[in-house]
């Protein structure tokens, strides 16, 4: 009995490596090789070779495994200017807040400002990297000589951070002499200062939208609006009050889809009134550009790719980043210690996930389109939902990382995926 035990255990083994081998074979033959990971170098075989559902899209979502993975962020980089060169497209979307808007879009049209300081523009913290810099750096050299019209602009779909959202409402109020009470604009106050609370729930939102949305009529109300310039702020400042509007909600709802639902309001509102051409390049998280949902399988909680897929089809087009093994941060907790980030080594892909056979294939950087994948085994293979690293605002983080591996099925959640072996921290410009 134990000598039939191990002869089935040996013949399965056989099948798996077999299976493995073949699924290997399929990926060198098919893959689509990225020269390498330097932002300022061309796509020159992607574009040879490139996927009829990306050279038919519009809209393109580009995540990242991690959002501090420098491979990632300089290949992103090298797809965005490879689709403002060749597709036409100009409206740049990012997982940041409205707030960071102004100043980004002053710096890369020209205005005054230095390349040194221009990250401080930004809400969030994994976009303060030399990386980032430097493809806002392309934009501005990009614009420097093009009308207003024809120039990258750049825009945040976030709803996490409304800091001085009330300071531009109050402005503007005051301005054009608007006929908003000090009670009202208190309310725009207390809604920017009020902080997320993810253990309590609250009404918060039920009590202070109604009052929110009598501020927005009585402003779109007034007449005083009639040229061009003022319009454009009329727009700017109901933009202004509408993700105010929508960070209000979600505090209400912060462990939910509420997130990723207002992100995806905002995009198609970017999408359909900002752009000439329907076109855009969204820049976030893998959680949030896939086609599905948000971690984990089976919440239902529609990811903004999702929606995204749902509304616009194939004019939207995903493409999800794996990695092999390298170097990441995270961020440290220690009792009764000061936390901090610190950098740790990936030495090897987990167990029974994509990346432990991805990695296997001749090519150090790759893009696979998956409505290419027409070979049985090859579907199998990605088909299947399999493990990977999830590793999101606090990086990596050795001592809990069974709580950030997850499973997904690439067949279902993209339609393009990027893999690279070796990942490394991006220049951080706050460390």
């Amino acid at each position: 009995m134990k000598y039939f035990s191990i002869v089935i255990l040996l013949l399965i083994t056989s099948k798996i490596t077999a299976q493995n081998e073949e699924t290997v074979l399929w990926i060198n033959e098919n893959l689509i090789e990225i020269e390498d990971a330097n932002p300022y170098t061309k796509l020159e075989i992607f574009d040879s070779n490139i996927p009829k559902k990306f050279q038919k899209a519009k809209i393109f979502g580009f995540g990242e495994a991690t959002h501090d993975g420098k491979e990632f962020f300089n290949i992103k980089a090298k797809f965005f200017k490879y689709l403002v060169e060749n597709h036409k497209v100009k409206t740049f979307i990012m997982e940041e807040s409205f707030p960071a808007e102004s100043g980004i879009n002053e710096w890369i049209s020209g205005g005054e400002g230095d390349i040194e300081t221009i990250a401080s523009n930004f809400s969030l913290r994994p976009w303060h990297t030399e990386e980032i810099v430097s493809l806002l750096k392309w934009m501005r050299d990009y614009n420097i000589d093009k009308p207003k019209g024809a120039q990258i602009q750049f825009y945040g779909m976030d709803i996490q951070i409304v800091e001085g959202i009330n300071l531009k409402i109050r402005d503007f109020v005051n301005k054009y002499n608007l006929p908003v009470s000090e009670k009202l604009l208190s309310v725009i106050d207390s809604c920017t200062n009020k902080k997320v609370d993810y253990q309590n729930p609250t009404n918060w939102a039920d009590i202070q939208l109604p009052k929110l949305k009598k501020i927005g009529n009585i402003i779109k109300e007034d007449q005083n609006f009639s040229n061009s310039k003022q319009h454009e702020k009329l727009t700017s400042v109901i933009r202004a009050l509408n993700y105010l509007q929508k960070y209000t909600y979600y505090i209400q709802h912060p462990k939910s889809e509420v997130r990723d639902q207002k992100m995806f309001e905002n995009v198609k509102w970017i999408v359909n009134n900002k752009t000439k051409n329907g076109k855009a390049f969204i820049w976030a998280h893998n959680e949030h550009i896939n086609n599905k949902e948000i971690s984990p399988a089976g919440s239902g909680w529609i990811s903004v790719g999702g929606h995204l897929k749902e509304f616009y089809g194939d004019e939207y087009y995903s493409v999800y980043f794996d990695f092999g093994k390298g170097k990441s941060i995270g961020y440290v907790t220690k009792r009764n210690k000061p936390n901090y980030w610190d950098i740790f080594e990936i030495e090897k892909p987990l167990r029974k996930s994509y990346a432990e056979t991805l990695i296997e294939s001749d090519t150090d950087i790759y893009f696979i389109d998956m409505h290419s994948i027409e070979n049985d085994v090859a579907k199998n293979f990605f088909g299947n939902p399999k493990k990977q690293l999830f590793l999101g605002g606090a990086g990596y983080d050795p001592k809990s990382k069974k709580s950030s591996i997850i499973k997904k099925n690439y067949l279902e959640i993209c339609d393009g995926l990027i893999f690279v072996k070796n990942i490394s921290v991006p220049n951080y410009t706050w460390r």
